[in-house]
């Protein structure tokens, strides 16, 4: 299934933890404008870490786009931290102690403890929620291209994009990075979600592989070696700091400042900075003729693009919802300095409570509309 054109249209979701509650909000918004909503705008779907959820989700109901965007959304508003990760008193007091008994005495037991947070729940939420068994009929039905789910792998090291699509796609092998054709299950999402030290990695085949934008260099390849023209990327961070961002500091930062300044950092600046190269080689390429091309041998193409990200950071938006964090984990991740003078982003990731989310799905729906016309250019006609 092609794009108006011909040309085929890919949407990139990279996400991590409760910030890809943002992603559903635009997604909502497309639903809402196009002319035609049931069909399937994005034949291909490329999803990392809670990108890789929303992508799934959006994948297993192609058929019709309008209710896919609306069973995301019900499925996020429905979401508790519960859902995702254990909060009571016992489960948060567990995982405490393990990471006390794995630092202190780690050398005795010749063995530390593998992840902060235990998210055997969000494993059971998914199970109950995702079928990929789905999936094929979308893919006969040409109402989808391809599901791609990055993942990391900690041994090798590289980053692999586990994709399901039309059986002419064939696998892909680049330094450090590479795509392999699977039957995708609650695994693959699982492992990409593992966002690191949070959550413990997933075993896939021969390895453990854990979130995938921790070596994720080029987060626009696996949409562009699956057949995409044309990218929708929406992206949950900042692509340029602002002068206005810059505030006096408080004191040496606390740990939990810390960790958001580390996560922050791998969500964010491989993807800026991949898109600063695919706009750089539009450039290149459009002045260069095609027959140019051919004569030099570059099998390249130029892709059209289109970034929606937040009008508001999401770490300040956290720090207002703070207190809806489930008080066990929020009296245990105190010790590390969260809410004490924290900018809110660590919390922003774990913080999987209904007005957290109904604020960045608002947010979400905001920023679509507000630039409209740049989608509807985008999308070339097919919305109002």
């Amino acid at each position: 299934m092609h794009g108006h054109g011909g040309k085929r249209t890919a949407l990139v979701l990279s996400a991590g933890g409760a910030r890809a509650a943002y992603e559903v909000g635009v997604l909502k918004a497309l639903s809402q404008l196009r002319r035609s909503p049931a069909s399937n705008p994005f034949p291909l779907l490329c999803g990392v870490s809670g990108g890789a959820l929303n992508a799934a989700i959006l994948a297993l109901a192609a058929e019709n786009f309008s209710s896919a965007a609306e069973n995301l959304e019900a499925f996020w508003l429905a979401l508790r931290s519960s859902d995702v990760y254990r909060v009571d008193a016992f489960g948060v007091a567990a995982s405490g102690a393990r990471w006390l008994v794995g630092l202190v005495g780690g050398w005795l037991f010749g063995k530390g403890p593998e992840a902060f947070l235990d998210n055997r729940p969000l494993r059971r939420h998914l199970a109950q929620s995702l079928d990929f068994s789905r999936l094929e009929p979308a893919i006969a039905a040409h109402t989808l291209h391809a599901l791609a789910i990055t993942c990391s792998g900690y041994a090798s090291g590289q980053c692999v994009s586990f994709f399901q699509g039309r059986a002419d796609l064939d696998p892909w092998h680049r330094p450090q990075r590479g795509g392999a054709h699977v039957s995708l299950n609650v695994d693959h999402v699982m492992a990409s979600m593992a966002i690191p030290f949070l959550f413990p990695a997933v075993r896939l085949h021969r390895e453990y592989f854990g979130d995938g934008v921790m070596r994720e260099l080029a987060p626009l390849s696996p949409a562009i070696h699956l057949g995409a023209d044309r990218v929708l990327v929406i992206s949950t961070g900042s692509m340029a700091s602002r002068e206005g961002d810059r505030n006096p500091a408080q004191g040496h930062p606390s740990l939990a400042e810390t960790a958001g300044h580390l996560l922050a950092g791998i969500y964010v600046d491989s993807l800026s900075a991949d898109l600063e190269r695919m706009q750089q080689l539009n450039r290149l390429l459009a002045r260069l003729p095609a027959e140019r091309r051919g004569e030099a041998g570059l099998a390249l193409r130029e892709i059209d693009l289109l970034v929606i990200e937040p009008s508001e950071r999401l770490d300040h938006l956290a720090l207002k919802h703070l207190e809806n964090l489930p008080w066990p984990l929020r009296r245990l991740l105190s010790g590390i300095g969260l809410g004490k003078g924290s900018d809110g982003a660590f919390a922003s990731y774990l913080l999987f409570e209904p007005s957290y989310i109904r604020a960045l799905i608002d947010l979400g729906y905001r920023d679509a509309m507000v630039r409209r016309d740049e989608v509807a250019a985008f999308m070339r006609l097919e919305i109002t």
